[in-house]
């Protein structure tokens, strides 16, 4: 498997991809959170990570205290350093629990959702598993929900068919952010209209291949 501590420190590099991808997610966090309705926002973020994503953003936001989020991340060393994050922004309002994301049982005090985050994962697992996942999240969410996901466009590009997966689910989609640069990646933000399906517990939505 994949070094994730190793991996989270291309962040400290302000040029490199993920970086890149970041501060698009990250707007597009924004934007969503200043169009959610009014009164509270729930957040989920699938594989959270040091929960840049989110922290990023949240701390200087106008809706930072209609915000409750729950962060799911398994790596023990990754969990407190989004912690410690969270805590110097001043976040009480952002949990984060170390657990396997890839459950559906993690989320059950959460849901329904208004948000949901699925960033860095798409690419770490079969395709069988990327249409489970695409197909499957509407079940942490409300109908209005946002879901913004992430995954690279190396060959053979996924991503047409993961939107088509989404569509497939109910959601529509509101931007597909595709930069021309050498490290290809898409960003997807889609928001559900259709009703949601039931939240089941114990339904597994994916398995990392690395």
């Amino acid at each position: 498997m994949r070094d994730y501590e190793a991996w989270h420190r291309q962040y400290d590099d302000p040029t490199s991809p993920l970086t890149q991808r970041l501060a698009i997610v990250q707007a597009r966090l924004g934007q969503r959170l200043s169009a959610a309705a009014p009164g509270a926002i729930r957040v989920i973020s699938i594989c959270a990570g040091e929960g840049r994503d989110l922290i990023g953003v949240l701390p200087h936001h106008p809706r930072r205290a209609d915000v409750t989020a729950v962060l799911v991340e398994l790596n023990p060393h990754i969990v407190e350093v989004a912690r410690a994050n969270a805590a110097r922004a001043g976040l009480t309002q952002v949990k984060i629990l170390e657990g396997d994301a890839a459950v559906s049982d993690i989320y059950a005090a959460a849901v329904p959702a208004d948000i949901v985050l699925a960033c860095g994962i798409l690419g770490n697992m079969s395709d069988m598993d990327v249409e489970r996942t695409a197909r499957n999240l509407s079940m942490l969410c409300r109908t209005g929900a946002s879901v913004i996901w992430t995954r690279h466009r190396n060959e053979p590009d996924l991503t047409p068919r993961i939107r088509g997966w989404f569509a497939d689910a109910g959601f529509e989609e509101l931007s597909f952010d595709a930069p021309d640069t050498a490290a290809k990646y898409g960003i997807g933000t889609v928001r559900l209209i259709a009703g949601p399906p039931p939240f089941q517990p114990g339904f597994r939505f994916f398995t990392f291949t690395r």
